[in-house]
């Protein structure tokens, strides 16, 4: 099987290229810069391509000879939408067996600025009459998030210290993205939430961290736009405003209501327990230590 995957060299799409080569789809791998596709090779890919999501030219010649689609919406980029219809419009053209769409728990939460573009891209997908399944993973657990906490002793929070919110684990997203497309008909016209156990506030995600530690973690809130230039690694201006601006409707959306998941589907499609939050810490605090100098070692 011949899956185009897109946002190759994202966290998403690192995780998936090897779960995908080892489940034998034969993988073409698409990323917007040059460089590092003996990178993306040396992780499953078959063949790397570089171009414009929003070009529906480079698309064209993408999609051209596979027969799954697993399409990663750009979050942080103001053109989100035209990429999403243009990849949706050049599979049905194409007529392409499965359409995988990674969106966002929640979509209908339209007062957060990516939520609204994923929403209409899904909803664009609905009505292109393929084959489809669309996976609507809670917020990932990262390991550069908790590095952070592990090396300040201060959990970063961009909204309420008390609002609850969903996670999971990215590695178990890429188990469920591997099974949809090796089963796929079995998951046309599905759209399932991904969630692990549990809604947690920064006082949860503090508390966590400081019992699979030991080491005490303080929660802070911050604003949004010293969070955007902590996280996203760069400075304000003309040129991130879209960027910028998506953070601060984040931040006042999380702010007033709990943005809660249930495990029930995560685990009916994993087949097993999607892993915790304290279990998925646990993991990261031992590779920190092990890469950490040795008074953090013992």
């Amino acid at each position: 099987m011949k899956v185009l995957l897109m946002a190759a060299h994202g966290n998403n799409g690192r995780l998936l290229l090897p779960r995908f080569a080892a489940a034998g789809f034969d993988v073409r791998a698409v990323r917007a810069t040059h460089g590092r596709d003996d990178e993306l090779k040396a992780l499953g890919a078959s063949d790397v391509m570089v171009g414009d999501a929003a070009d529906r030219g480079f698309l064209r010649e993408a999609v051209s000879g596979v027969d799954t689609i697993y399409h990663i919406g750009a979050t942080a980029n103001p053109l989100e939408r035209e990429m999403g219809f243009a990849m949706v419009d050049c599979a049905r053209e194409a007529d392409i067996g499965h359409f995988v769409y990674s969106s966002v728990l929640h979509p209908i939460a339209e007062k957060m600025v990516q939520h609204k573009l994923k929403r209409e891209v899904e909803e664009h997908l609905l009505e292109a009459n393929i084959p489809y399944t669309v996976l609507q993973p809670a917020d990932y657990m990262l390991p550069h998030v908790f590095a952070g906490a592990f090396q300040t002793g201060i959990w970063e929070n961009l909204y309420s210290l008390d609002r609850g919110q969903a996670m999971v684990a990215l590695e178990d997203v890429a188990d469920v993205a591997t099974k949809v497309i090796a089963e796929r008909e079995a998951h046309f016209g599905a759209t399932y939430q991904l969630c692990a156990p549990g809604n947690h506030s920064a006082r949860d995600l503090a508390a966590v961290v400081t019992r699979v530690t030991g080491q005490q973690i303080e929660p802070v809130r911050v604003t949004p736009d010293a969070y955007f230039e902590r996280f996203y690694g760069v400075g304000q201006g003309e040129r991130f405003r879209y960027q910028l601006g998506m953070i601060r409707s984040v931040a006042l959306w999380y702010d007033q209501y709990e943005f809660a998941g249930n495990s029930n589907v995560l685990r009916w499609l994993l087949g097993r327990e999607p892993k915790t939050l304290d279990a998925y810490v646990l993991e990261q605090w031992d590779a920190y230590r092990a890469n950490a100098p040795t008074e953090l070692q013992a």
